[in-house]
């Protein structure tokens, strides 16, 4: 297997991080249209991208890991060195709009995916739930789930730190509307017996 480029996903540090210009652009803007600080509180800080991928070389399957890139900061769930990241990690990707459209790891869960597919933000984001830990609360933060950080894991042996969750959304961060509509489901189903 081969190893997969880390995102930094233009991640800002947490006093980097601001709000959003206006309320809800992102349904009324596409990526291409979103200013450097909209782009910037997409991003919700799971951390989910920042871990180590390794592609199968023949079947070209993405696998997660739960090895964190070196510059991750496993308490903040934001990287140590945003700026100067890309100097101090070669593989680490800055994502743009046309990245985002193109790669095919990035998590279910991730805000900038969400957009590009012409979907919402999921309700445990930042930016509709204003608060900073709804990510980690929701289950979809990366916090207290890193085993080890690239450095300090031979190549030969990260293989056995593949996990799967990084690729799913948690029962617990699943859409509002989903919740509901599963909900009123089962209530239907009770009223016909």
């Amino acid at each position: 297997m081969a190893k997969a480029k880390k995102s930094g996903s233009d991640t800002p540090s947490p006093d980097t991080a601001g709000g959003a210009s206006s309320v809800s652009f992102w349904k009324t803007k596409s990526l291409e249209e979103m200013n450097a600080r909209e782009w910037e509180s997409l991003c919700d800080g799971c951390g989910r991208c920042c871990l180590l991928k390794l592609q199968d070389e023949d079947t070209e399957k993405i696998y997660f890991t739960d090895i964190a890139c070196d510059l991750f900061d496993p308490n903040t769930c934001r990287c140590k060195d945003y700026k100067n990241r890309q100097a101090q990690v070669s593989d680490c990707v800055r994502l743009t709009p046309h990245e985002v459209r193109t790669l095919t790891w990035l998590p279910p869960t991730c805000a900038y995916r969400l957009i590009a597919e012409g979907k919402d933000l999921m309700d445990w984001h930042p930016l509709i739930s204003q608060d900073p830990l709804s990510v980690q609360k929701a289950g979809v933060s990366v916090h207290g789930r890193v085993k080890a950080f690239e450095k300090q894991v031979p190549f030969e042996d990260v293989i056995d730190y593949i996990v799967s969750w990084p690729g799913k959304i948690p029962k617990s961060a699943k859409p509002a509307s989903a919740s509901k509509a599963k909900s009123k489901k089962a209530s239907m189903a009770k009223l016909k017996k």
